[in-house]
């Protein structure tokens, strides 16, 4: 028997070829990162473009976990990506399920106050004053409650949920399970994939949030991980580096801390996604292909 073997062509090769020089582009700024977050003053100085660890300093990583500020803007971030992960998609899935419902009375007048928040916004000043009416100045719930639901998401979700078929929850009705029953029991875990895909998409929004605790925060013990990066990166001087190195009596660059900074802060999310990555690939297929 005759083996046929495909031949490569010319185009498919320069295409890989191309597609992964532009993934090592892409990875490339992490990995200078990396490299510069273990590098100590000789190896910053004597080694350029960094393309290898010339050094493997924890000064930069200690100098970090030194400072108490750390330790409680990782808390305040962590408390808004769980707890406001949680209200984002309690709210936008129980939104979405009840818009996608045909016999819903004012359905359009609904759907309409829906999308007027995607095309028009209060206005920093006005958002500023509603946040100051209702307590939330200097508040860790003045990063999760104002980007409490997406509108985007939920008009995404809700034609998902119009596109299950009647019949599975009709099933369910005459079992004798009511609409909170239908869409825990029935239509959740069968648009697990879907969901988790939004999940991920929410807590890498809340993970990252630092323009609300920019604006409406100025308490330092309420700043969120992301204004502490800021922080750190903004400030070249890098008062932790000299503090460090009173402390320890050696000389450790602002690059380092910086950059591991960046490290530990980017780190968490990254450990999450592998875990959602089955569920993300499935959510994202959904709709591509037309049975």
């Amino acid at each position: 028997m005759k083996r046929n073997h495909q031949r490569v062509r010319p185009f498919d090769l320069a295409l890989h070829l191309v597609l992964a020089l532009l993934a090592l582009l892409t990875l490339y700024p992490f990995y200078n990162v990396l490299i510069l977050s273990f590098s100590n003053i000789q190896a910053i100085s004597g080694h350029t473009p960094y393309l290898w660890f010339w050094a493997m300093d924890l000064e930069g990583y200690r100098t970090i976990v030194k400072d108490p500020y750390f330790f409680s803007s990782l808390g305040n971030t962590l408390f808004v990506t769980i707890i406001g992960t949680g209200i984002n998609m309690l709210l936008s899935v129980a939104g979405a399920y009840v818009l996608s419902k045909k016999k819903l009375p004012a359905r359009n007048a609904l759907l309409t106050l829906v999308v007027i928040p995607m095309l028009f916004s209060g206005g920093m000043i006005p958002t500023y004053l509603v946040m100051k009416d209702y307590r939330l100045i200097d508040s860790i719930w003045s990063m999760i409650l104002p980007c409490a639901v997406s509108s985007y998401y939920v008009i995404i979700m809700k034609n998902y949920f119009r596109s299950i078929s009647p019949s599975l929850e009709e099933a369910a009705v005459i079992d004798g399970a009511n609409d909170v029953t239908v869409l825990l029991r029935v239509i959740l875990p069968i648009s697990l994939p879907f969901t988790m895909t939004f999940f991920l998409f929410y807590a890498v929004e809340r993970w990252n949030e630092w323009w609300n605790a920019y604006l409406y925060i100025s308490e330092r013990k309420l700043y969120p991980l992301q204004i502490y990066l800021r922080e750190v990166l903004i400030n070249m001087n890098n008062q932790l580096s000299l503090m460090a190195q009173i402390k320890s009596g050696k000389k450790i660059p602002a690059e380092s801390v910086q950059m591991a900074t960046i490290i530990i802060t980017a780190l968490p999310i990254l450990c999450v996604y592998p875990f959602i990555q089955k569920y993300f690939v499935k959510g994202v297929m959904i709709g591509s292909i037309k049975e």
